[in-house]
């Protein structure tokens, strides 16, 4: 099987103003792409460019896409390793788009095998629910979003934080107020604060009963997650701290953290996100998968590498629940309240919408 030519397109998808500490995004700057072969099956594979977190735009990953595709033109879709090792050869970073075409040739390899990609990675079908996550706003604001989520039958809140730490603390005290003592509560700082603001606001927060905080810090003071992680009162997640498996090895093995967050945009793909979960697997540290702005798309994506990975047992699959004014997709999965069912056709099971795509900017390499 050869590679015979790639579709990128520009993939815009607008949205409600979503606040974090580094940013606020006014829609999702993705990039959805389609690899071609001459056996007559494409892949699907998208993106979501969230600049302040990983440098990446909807413009660089364009450019980016088109020197990738040429690349792989006339070679095996099936070899992904050394596919991906071709991209690598050719630039270094640049992982979310390259989590496009990673996702784009699983999706060729499980559409060969004819199995749904949980399937082909070895996994089952499982019950998946996903947390939701609220973006920063007045504390007042934050609670009342809290509980309209809890009055719909969400069990779990991620809550955004990182601006002004008194601030924070009251958000998270509101919230708590408003939904009671049983919702799961978790806490992303993305960076927000430094070392004394972090452990002053986890100290503040223990009393509130949260399940961990992703991120307290800006990656500059990695050294001093081990010294946050010895005296928090409070688990700490890894997100912005690990992009690959090196960084995996390096904050387990410094006792940097509790848990790790993983992402395709920042892994690379499916097979960067396999090596971070396999290293985690083998020390004991429990996983999340998570994701930027995605659509359907990736977030199903997402679920077919959660369905065949044992120690992802955290899930911040909400990326297309928060404020997509359009779904530009078609098949894929489907949520039923909080809970997650992924297809069983062969790959993804997913496309872009015709419709959608039809008013797209595209490039045919």
């Amino acid at each position: 099987m050869k590679i015979t030519h790639t579709e990128i397109y520009r993939f815009s998808i607008p949205i409600e103003p979503f606040v974090i500490a580094t940013g606020t995004m006014h829609f999702a700057q993705n990039v959805f792409i389609r690899i071609y072969t001459d056996a007559g099956i494409y892949g699907v594979g998208e993106c979501s460019a969230f600049p302040m977190i990983v440098g990446e735009t909807q413009e660089t990953c364009l450019a980016v896409a088109k020197d990738l595709a040429k690349i792989l033109l006339g070679k095996d879709p099936l070899d992904i390793p050394e596919r991906m090792n071709d991209l690598l050869g050719y630039i270094d970073h640049n992982n979310t788009i390259k989590s496009a075409f990673d996702m784009a040739l699983f999706d060729i390899s499980a559409k060969n095998k004819n199995l749904p990609l949980y399937q082909f990675l070895g996994g089952q079908k499982h019950s998946i629910e996903t947390d939701m996550t609220i973006g920063i706003g007045s504390p007042e604001n934050m609670a009342i979003l809290a509980l309209k989520y809890q009055q719909q039958g969400c069990r779990m809140i991620k809550i955004k934080l990182g601006k002004n730490v008194h601030d924070d603390i009251d958000r998270v005290k509101q919230i708590r107020k408003a939904v009671g003592e049983h919702m799961i509560l978790r806490l992303d700082a993305n960076q927000g604060w430094d070392f004394d603001d972090a452990l002053f606001a986890l100290g503040e927060m223990a009393p509130l009963n949260i399940q961990f905080c992703e991120q307290p810090m800006r990656t500059w003071y990695d050294d001093r997650l081990p010294e946050l992680s010895l005296n928090s009162p409070i688990k700490i997640m890894a997100d912005e701290s690990c992009y690959n498996h090196h960084d995996a090895r390096k904050l387990i093995n410094s006792k940097s953290c509790d848990y790790l967050n993983i992402k395709f945009c920042k892994s690379g793909g499916i097979l960067g996100a396999q090596k971070i979960h396999e290293v985690a697997l083998q020390t004991g540290i429990k996983c999340m998968i998570g994701g930027m702005l995605e659509s359907r798309l990736a977030v199903t994506a997402n679920l077919h590498f959660a369905l065949a990975s044992p120690n992802v047992v955290f899930h911040d699959l909400d990326s297309c629940l928060l404020g997509h004014l359009i779904d530009p997709i078609v098949g894929g999965l489907t949520y039923n309240g909080y809970i997650l069912d992924v297809p069983d056709t062969p790959g993804i099971g997913a496309d872009a919408d015709p419709m959608f795509l039809k008013d797209c900017e595209k490039w045919v390499i």
